[in-house]
């Protein structure tokens, strides 16, 4: 008889798999995950509380005795301020300007009958393609030869078309329901009406989630302000952290100062993501349950 119940009593024993809580591992992994990129931030956090022997104590992991005087010194002396202006106007512009010019595109792309529209459409596309090294130098020499160097329009001018955007609200617009369209038609809307009255409040979440990713990818520029404009007074604050790092103490470079710019230059545009993170999934259709 003991023979016979072994292998029940066997069966009946919760595996090592059933023991162990639903979707452990994926937890693991998320906490995981949540950690490796928080940990560069915690980091930069506490380097930047830090003076320049603190920093390179490699075991000093705890706040530095500095305390906030790296932030008033990189806004103050290192001339921040300036930067994060120059920045959130350049931000602005680019995002009004690049989702008015991509709304208008896409209009156009799906409402009239354009001759070739199709051979228009992908060649809007193909420009993506082009990588950026290959656009700097003949965006330049334009830059140079209309005298707009040094300028916000330098800064901005580059970056109002967008591929991207043109595409995200074709692909908007085409998902509107003919009938609106012929409804409008009969009652003499416009396609200037049209877009403002109907295509925009239908396509908000669309444009909150363009908007935010065109603030935080301009906010990020450094290569082309970088080469388009000389005057340190008129730079971006990606470049104003490299100025920080030009500058040594005792022949150190001083990471407390450059740790303080970049959590300074941060904060902007995570202030936009967290406002505005609702709009920014529903634009890659991701649903949470």
């Amino acid at each position: 008889m003991a023979t016979e119940t072994e292998p029940a009593i066997q069966a009946d024993a919760p595996t090592l798999r059933q023991r162990l809580p639903e979707n452990l591992f994926v937890h693991t992994g998320i906490v995981f995950s949540i950690f490796a990129m928080a940990a560069p931030l915690l980091l930069a956090l506490v380097m930047s509380t830090q003076s320049t022997t603190e920093v390179y104590q490699v075991t000093n992991l705890g706040i530095g005795s500095e305390g906030l005087s790296n932030y008033k010194t990189a806004l103050t002396d290192f001339n921040f301020a300036t930067y994060l202006w120059n920045s959130l106007i350049m931000s602005i512009i680019i995002v009004i300007g690049k989702v008015g010019l991509s709304l208008l595109a896409a209009l156009a792309l799906v409402y009239y009958d354009l001759p070739f529209e199709r051979g228009v459409f992908m060649f809007i596309l193909l420009t993506l393609l082009l990588p950026v090294p290959v656009r700097i130098v003949p965006l330049f020499q334009l830059m140079a030869d209309l005298s707009w160097t040094n300028t916000m329009l330098a800064l901005t001018g580059p970056y109002i078309a967008s591929a991207t955007a043109v595409f995200l609200f074709r692909q908007q617009f085409m998902s509107i329901p003919s009938s609106l369209v012929e409804t409008a038609k009969l009652d003499g809307v416009g396609p200037l009406q049209f877009l403002f009255r109907v295509l925009i409040p239908m396509s908000k979440g669309m444009i909150a989630g363009v908007c935010v990713i065109t603030y935080i990818y301009s906010w990020n520029q450094f290569l082309w302000p970088l080469v388009a404009v000389t005057e340190q007074s008129s730079q971006v604050v990606q470049v104003g952290i490299r100025y920080i790092q030009g500058s040594a103490q005792a022949g150190l470079t001083q990471w407390g100062l450059i740790m303080a710019g970049a959590v300074i230059a941060l904060l902007p545009p995570l202030v936009v993501l967290i406002a505005l993170h609702r709009p920014l999934l529903q634009t890659f259709a991701i649903q949470q349950k």
